[in-house]
């Protein structure tokens, strides 16, 4: 495989990937966007900040996550701090069962020689 198809292809396995994770970081609280890209990142480099905003958007406008801004008493930057709604919990469980399926499969196909 060439270098770039496999660049490609790794983005495309983080892209897969990106709303499973983040929703699954949501699931254990509510946290603002620079923590949730450090709670993504302290177990790799699966999501950039220039792709989280986005996600986080889009996830909003679906219903799947709910933001509310903290304006800090003391003068400090503004942080829009984000929690899954019900239906966001929903789909969080149902896309780590169907993770847990697919990865099994891959783990089979993929290291299991015969």
């Amino acid at each position: 495989m060439r270098l770039m198809d496999m660049a490609s292809w790794q983005s495309q396995l983080r892209k897969g990937a990106a709303e499973l994770v983040l929703l699954t970081v949501l699931s254990r609280g509510e946290a603002y966007g620079l923590e949730i890209l450090a709670r993504i990142r302290s177990a790799g480099e699966l999501v950039s900040e220039g792709s989280l905003y986005p996600l986080l958007n889009r996830l909003e406008k679906a219903g799947r996550i709910i933001g509310r801004w903290d304006l800090p008493a003391e003068g400090g930057n503004p942080r829009k701090y984000y929690r899954l709604t019900d239906e966001g919990a929903a789909l969080a469980e149902a896309m780590r069962a169907a993770w847990i399926d697919f990865r099994t499969t891959i783990t089979t196909l993929v290291e299991d020689q015969p």
